[in-house]
Formats: C-alpha cells, sequence, structure tokens
C-alpha cells in the first residue's frame, strides 16, 4: 500500500459497506434493506431445512430464483420481489425508521 493510499484509507470510515459503495444514501439505504430481507429469507431455508426446489414453492418463485438468493445475487432482486417472497413464506416485515447520524 502506497503512502497515499494509507492516507485516503485511514482518512474515510463509513457505518457499512453499502455506504462505502454505493454512490447514493438512497441507494445505500435500498441495499441495506435488500441484503436484510434477503439474510432473513436465506435463514428461512436454513432453519427450515429446505431444499431449493422446496424454497422456491413457499416463496412463490422457480428454483433458479432461489439459487440466485441463496448465492445473494443481490443485482437479481428488487426490494419489492423479497418482501412478496418473504410474505409468501408467511414472514412479516418490521420496518423502523430513526433520523440519520
Amino acid at each position: 500500500m502506497t503512502k497515499k493510499t494509507e492516507e485516503f484509507a485511514a482518512s474515510q470510515t463509513f457505518d457499512s459497506v453499502w455506504d462505502a459503495i454505493c454512490d447514493t444514501r438512497e441507494e445505500a439505504e435500498q441495499m441495506k434493506l435488500r441484503s436484510e430481507v434477503m439474510a432473513a429469507l436465506e435463514r428461512f431455508v436454513k432453519d427450515n431445512k429446505m431444499t431449493q426446489v422446496q424454497a422456491a414453492d413457499a416463496f412463490g418463485v422457480t428454483q433458479p430464483r432461489v439459487s440466485d438468493l441463496m448465492r445473494r445475487k443481490f443485482d437479481r432482486f428488487s426490494l419489492d420481489s423479497l418482501l412478496s417472497m418473504a410474505a409468501r413464506a408467511g414472514l412479516q416485515a418490521q420496518i423502523t425508521f430513526r433520523k440519520a447520524a
């Protein structure tokens, strides 16, 4: 690492990886929510010892979509589609708002 790179790396801190890699605050918030819902769906599959085919049936999607979910292909899912999958599986979302720091 060069001195210039070290200075740059040391001067910035972020609350999440999404804050670091997304271009806007709005995009970062969307990605945080998408990743939370994806993690909940993945936990649901693992906790229930489901195959991808069983999960696909529970979520109302195809097995390749579940594969994308399990491989964390964030770019292939909208927040709406993830919330729909969760609702079909009987999971209830709860959103809490707070003032940004």
